[in-house]
């Protein structure tokens, strides 16, 4: 866990410069994660979707081989200001940049191909593609975003039931087809 406080849980109107700021910290990243990666660097979560609001943290996902063999990466990271947090440990190494209490990015390196690779990238291309969803997200990150200001694990668990929703919904309306 994090030495010191997380930052406050506060949603933005979509800022235009979130796809630039996502672009030049993928180049850096692709330089130093290239020994690790096996897959592509993608944007993800709201700052990823043209228009929603968001809290203001790039989420960033990388996809490499393994956890185990990215577990070398995390000196590399270090020394680009990534904090590694022990979050989700069976799914990801977790970064945020530069410190728990002032976020600008969140890193992801993430198994590809694993549920939670595909999963993140069928949600984001769902928001994307669909105003009337986005705007219902948006709506509900404000509510949460209020209610779990100080309480960051508040704030996330609050949208999974949303989230899974849609996921479940993107996997019938596969199924049908």
């Amino acid at each position: 866990m994090p030495a010191e406080p997380e930052a406050p849980v506060y949603i933005v109107a979509y800022d235009q410069n979130w796809p630039a700021l996502f672009e030049a910290e993928r180049a850096v990243l692709s330089k130093v994660l290239r020994p690790w990666l096996t897959g592509p660097i993608e944007h993800v979560g709201s700052t990823a979707v043209p228009g929603l609001p968001a809290k203001p943290v790039i989420d960033i996902m990388a996809g490499v081989h393994t956890l185990e063999t990215s577990r070398e990466a995390l000196l590399p990271l270090r020394e680009l200001g990534y904090q590694y947090s022990p979050y989700r440990p069976d799914l990801m190494h977790w970064f945020c940049k530069p410190s728990f209490a002032h976020r600008t990015h969140h890193l992801h390196l993430v198994p590809l191909g694993t549920p939670i690779w595909n999963d993140r990238l069928r949600f984001r291309d769902w928001l994307r593609s669909t105003p009337a969803v986005a705007n219902e997200y948006a709506a509900l990150k404000y509510r949460l975003a209020e209610l779990h200001r100080f309480d960051r694990e508040a704030y996330t668990e609050g949208k999974g039931a949303f989230v899974a929703r849609i996921l479940r919904t993107l996997t019938d309306e596969r199924n049908l087809t």
